[in-house]
């Protein structure tokens, strides 16, 4: 159940890029990337940009950087490189980046990942926050996992997050 204590502005479409971040995958291959595109264009949100970069931190700041100076995007969702295995590197390279965390949402998403993959859940370092007026969200690459974090968490506040973002 999905609860609103203040209604959402009506109407409001929300641009966004999807970053996927992985050494292996390909537009042809990264069905998480593809299923976020997807859930966003059901909903009314348009794709603004979407890529592939390297699980290299350099690279994936340079993207951020760059998107986040674009007036046409509201939000960035990176997918993958979340966990703690020593490819992973999405979690450091943006979390210095931030200008403000918003810390429920990872602690909210680990506590559903949890009741639906069990202890495992700990290895997540799923993050959102803010950064140059962006709002920043980056989640695990699994496409369970990026249909969890839509579904229950991104799709039902990216318009009020972005709404407040822009002081409406």
């Amino acid at each position: 159940m999905t609860h609103h204590p203040h209604p959402d502005a009506p109407g409001m479409t929300v641009s966004c890029a999807v970053i996927t971040v992985s050494d292996t995958r390909t537009r042809d291959t990264d069905r998480s990337g593809q299923l976020i595109q997807q859930l966003l264009s059901e909903t009314g949100h348009t794709i603004g940009f979407y890529t592939l970069v390297k699980d290299e931190p350099d690279q994936i700041r340079s993207q951020m950087q760059t998107l986040s100076d674009r007036s046409d995007l509201d939000a960035l969702i990176f997918n993958g490189g979340t966990g703690i295995a020593p490819r992973d590197t999405t979690y450091d390279a943006i979390e210095g980046l931030l200008e403000k965390t918003l810390p429920g949402f990872g602690e909210i998403f680990r506590t559903l990942s949890y009741a639906e993959i069990g202890s495992r859940a700990i290895a997540s370092r799923a993050i959102a926050g803010v950064y140059r007026g962006k709002l920043i969200f980056s989640v695990p690459g699994s496409s369970n996992a990026v249909k969890l974090v839509l579904e229950t968490l991104i799709l039902p506040e990216l318009v009020h997050l972005v709404s407040q973002l822009r002081g409406s």
